[in-house]
């Protein structure tokens, strides 16, 4: 009985220590993440919306009131405006700032009613992107608009997770659905009355589209833009983005991600790199959504960096399609930086004005043109190479694997095979549980041995 009262002593406080500190950081981290907007808001009266064009069908991309995931919202809003085809628009609940995650900050086109007055019906297409319920209060509206919009007439599309938002309407009961495979498991717990696939890129269900994670969104979107406007149409924009993969376009079915020892990286960057870098991403008109996403959902998705967004004036920023975005932080106002990330390989172009004022300004935050020389990449893969060196080449591993990206055997992954300090503070922290047990056992058991 002793025997076994000590080593439940041992076990309780390994997991205080060890455990606890780890939770604690990982919950911090998340919530970083998740941050929502909290400055002081620019004026917003010449916010600018894209025309109208009642020939077009229109295309929303949801927001939620809380976060929304940065990948999800922004590329298939890129992909479908690059068609040209469609009018496309951000929508929310109300017009006030939304945030995404990573710390990127979007002024929404039109509100929910804003959106029903102008179309007088329903958009012909949806995009659900990943939305956490964390307040059912506040989440309300998106489910009852979603619900309110679900008719055979209008494509309802979700990206990733988003699949979650979509089952949660009761629009996929009875029909099969793919999500990320992080997620899955869970989701087929939590409904069990719809076909959860693993093994395809999409789902195509009738009006209704789900993709896997992150990047089978782009093939999910792909093949929606493909079946209305043509396979040409859509091919266009895949080469345009210089994705890898349009074959899973074709072909949806893929060997599915599974979670694995390896993964465990993840886990102890967001639960134990404690000195997270500050990376800055400048925001500058005309940068495009694709690669704003590629700062955003490697370095801040990966639990190793803090992004901060940064622009010269305190004011919307139009991206290359219209999105209005708002930065946290002004040149002027923002220190200890690693390093401030430009995206775009034009970027030295396009943000010269910006760039000048960066370099004026005293910061001594190296610039990192992440697309420089890589116009004919894909737009994720820089950020992948660049993470590994700054990181490890395990994190970049898993961050590309947690975007499901299928292509990621190309890349040039060098750096070191770990994390140190990811690896290192719980196993300082093991050490430091064995002395306080010992201590414990000691003093409460030794004495009365002796």
């Amino acid at each position: 009985m002793k025997t076994v009262l000590r080593i439940t002593i041992y076990l309780i406080v390994f997991v205080l220590i060890v455990g606890g500190t780890g939770a604690i950081g990982f919950v911090h981290t998340m919530n970083s993440g998740m941050s929502l907007y909290d400055k002081t808001p620019p004026s917003l009266a010449n916010v600018q919306t894209p025309p109208y064009d009642a020939s077009k069908p229109t295309v929303t991309v949801l927001l939620a009131n809380e976060v929304t995931e940065v990948f999800d919202f922004l590329v298939p809003y890129e992909m479908f405006a690059m068609t040209e085809a469609y009018n496309v628009y951000g929508v929310a609940p109300d017009r006030k700032i939304k945030s995404l995650t990573g710390g990127l900050d979007v002024i929404p086109h039109y509100s929910f009613d804003e959106m029903d007055t102008k179309l007088s019906k329903s958009p012909d297409i949806i995009v659900i992107p990943f939305m956490p319920i964390l307040n059912d209060t506040k989440y309300a509206p998106v489910r009852e608009w979603i619900q309110k919009h679900s008719n055979n007439h209008t494509i309802l599309l979700s990206i990733c997770n988003g699949a979650e938002n979509l089952a949660d309407t009761g629009l996929l009961k009875g029909k099969s659905a793919t999500t990320h495979w992080g997620d899955i498991n869970r989701l087929i717990k939590k409904y069990p009355d719809i076909q959860w696939v693993k093994d395809q890129r999409y789902v195509p269900q009738g009006n209704i589209v789900s993709s896997a994670g992150l990047t089978s969104g782009i093939d999910a979107t792909l093949y929606v833009i493909s079946q209305q406007l043509g396979d040409t149409a859509a091919k266009k924009v895949a080469e345009n983005m210089n994705y890898p993969s349009y074959n899973y376009v074709i072909d949806p079915n893929v060997k599915p991600f599974n979670a694995g020892i390896s993964d465990i990286t993840y886990v102890l960057n967001n639960a134990f790199q404690w000195n997270k870098p500050k990376a800055g991403v400048l925001l500058y008109n005309g940068a495009d959504e694709l690669d704003l996403s590629a700062a955003f959902d490697t370095y801040g998705a990966s639990g190793t960096t803090r992004t901060l967004t940064v622009s010269s004036k305190n004011e919307p920023i139009v991206t290359k399609h219209g999105l209005n975005l708002v930065a946290r932080y002004q040149t002027q106002n923002v220190s200890n930086l690693s390093k401030m990330i430009v995206v775009g390989p034009d970027a030295e172009t396009k943000a010269a004005e910006d760039i000048k004022q960066w370099n004026n300004s005293g910061n001594h935050a190296e610039l990192l043109f992440l697309h420089r020389d890589m116009s004919e990449r894909f737009a994720m893969d820089p950020a992948f190479e660049d993470l590994a060196k700054q990181e490890d080449v395990q994190t970049a591993k898993f961050a590309a694997k947690r975007l499901e990206y299928r292509a990621s055997d190309h890349l040039k992954l060098e750096g070191k095979p770990f994390s140190l300090e990811a690896f290192g503070i719980p196993v300082l922290l093991s050490m430091l549980a064995v002395i306080i047990a010992a201590f414990i056992d000691r003093r409460f058991f030794g004495k009365k041995q002796a």
